[in-house]
């Protein structure tokens, strides 16, 4: 017998008001592996754009130095 199978037999011996929590359970996981699946498929987009954008500079010159980056405050 499978899981499903499993789950189906016994969720048949539950009262109806029962069944009704578990089918709003199971939606609720639904949606939980649903936004995961979104907030790493914009994670995987946003580094893939960022890597994009970034290609190549590693190889550009500039003309600023490390002492540029130090602020001085008076």
């Amino acid at each position: 017998m499978t899981l499903p199978e499993k789950i189906i037999q016994h969720l048949q011996k539950l009262p109806e008001s029962v069944q009704a929590q578990v089918l709003d359970f199971v939606e609720y996981l639904e949606l939980k592996v649903g936004r995961h699946q979104d907030i790493q498929d914009e994670r995987d987009w946003s580094a893939l754009s960022l890597s994009y954008a970034m290609r190549g500079m590693e190889d550009e010159q500039t003309s600023y130095s490390a002492n540029d980056l130090k602020e001085v405050f008076s």
